[in-house]
C-alpha cells in the first residue's frame, strides 16, 4: 500500500496541495481529458450526479454544463473549501464531507456516479466501488478515472510506493469483485502522455 493510501496522510497532503491543486492538476488531468470522459456518458439535465472525491471541483465544472443536479463529496475539508469558494453560495451544487468507502446516501440515489483522481487514495478500492454501485440506480452509470500503471520498472516502483496505480487487468478484477456486470476501459491522457489515465465506465 502506498503512503497516500492512508486517509490521514491524504488529508494532510491535500491540506497544502489544495492551495495550488488546480494549477498542478492541469498538467495531469486536463480539460480535454475531462471533456472526453464526460463524452462517454449521456448526461441529461434531469440526471442526478454524484462526484466522489470532488476535490476543488474541477470535474464538477465540466459536469455542471450538462446538469445542475450535482452532489460533490470529499474527505478533505481544505479541498471542499476551495470548491465551495469556486462555485459560490448560490450554486446548485451541494458539497459534503465524507468517505468514499461509506457514502452517506441511500441505495439507488444517483443516475451517474463519477470519480476522477480519487481511487488512487482509497485504501480499500473494491469497498468504495461497491458503495458507488450501491448508490447508483439500476439503469445508471459509474465512471471512475484512475492512474494507469507505468510501463517502466523504475516508475512502477515509485508508483507502488506512493499510491494505487493499476492496469486494465487489475481494473477488471476490482470491478468484478465489486459486483459490476458490465464495464469497459478507456486509456486517455494529454499529448505528452496519452495513456496516463485509465477510465472505466460501468453499469451496475
Amino acid at each position: 500500500m502506498g503512503i497516500l493510501e492512508n486517509k490521514a496522510r491524504a488529508r494532510f497532503f491535500y491540506k497544502y496541495l489544495s492551495k495550488v491543486y488546480d494549477e498542478v492538476n492541469a498538467f495531469i488531468w486536463t480539460e480535454e481529458m475531462r471533456t472526453e470522459a464526460i463524452g462517454l456518458l449521456d448526461i441529461g439535465p434531469d440526471d442526478r450526479v454524484l462526484d466522489v472525491g470532488c476535490g476543488t471541483g474541477f470535474a464538477t465544472e465540466g459536469l455542471i454544463e450538462h446538469t445542475e443536479r450535482i452532489h460533490g463529496l470529499d474527505q478533505s475539508v481544505h479541498q471542499l473549501e476551495q470548491a465551495e469558494e469556486k462555485f459560490g453560495r448560490r450554486s446548485p451544487v451541494r458539497f459534503y464531507r465524507g468517505d468514499a468507502e461509506r457514502l452517506p446516501f441511500a441505495d439507488s440515489t444517483f443516475d451517474v456516479v463519477w470519480s476522477s483522481g480519487s481511487i488512487e487514495y482509497w485504501p480499500r478500492p473494491v469497498e468504495a466501488l461497491r458503495e458507488c454501485r450501491r448508490v447508483v440506480k439500476p439503469d445508471g452509470r459509474v465512471l471512475i478515472v484512475g492512474p494507469n500503471y507505468p510501463s517502466r520498472t523504475l516508475f512502477q516502483k515509485l508508483a507502488d510506493a506512493i499510491m494505487l496505480f493499476y492496469d486494465e487487468d487489475e481494473a477488471d478484477r476490482m470491478f468484478q469483485s465489486a459486483g459490476f456486470g458490465e464495464f469497459e476501459h478507456h486509456l486517455m491522457g494529454p499529448s505528452h502522455s496519452p495513456e496516463i489515465a485509465i477510465t472505466t465506465v460501468a453499469n451496475p
